[in-house]
């Protein structure tokens, strides 16, 4: 590894205080995608992967993103739960790549619940 520089540190300190302030709860929107042994088979960490794509590409400070094992319905895995301050919490089933994109673009951002993908309120 070569010698670090000025610009090098600067973006390590920027990403360090972006996760620390998630971490500390100061956030409005909580992201779950559950990553049990049915939902990895059933291609979670595309979805997780996506989804943090997502994250960098809107830099919303916040966002909360967590995995989660199986909810118990693994016929509909994978699975994404989406909680936004003072709503209900709502599940996302079947999820892929393009839903996930769907769903951060449309739910997450703006508030609008994709009932085409929703399995429940919890």
């Amino acid at each position: 590894m070569g010698k670090l520089t000025i610009d090098d540190l600067k973006k390590i300190k920027e990403k360090t205080t972006r996760d620390t302030f998630l971490r500390d709860g100061q956030a409005t929107v909580k992201v779950t995608v559950h990553m049990g042994t049915c939902g990895i088979a059933a291609g979670a960490r595309e979805v997780m992967s996506t989804l943090l794509e997502e994250m960098a590409e809107a830099d919303h400070q916040d966002i909360l993103v967590f995995t989660a094992g199986c909810l118990g319905k693994c016929s509909s895995e994978p699975n994404v739960t989406v909680e936004i301050m003072d709503g209900e919490p709502i599940v996302y089933q079947h999820m892929d790549a393009d839903k996930m994109r769907q769903v951060f673009k449309h739910h997450v951002l703006l508030g609008e619940v994709q009932t085409d993908f929703a399995l429940a309120k919890m």
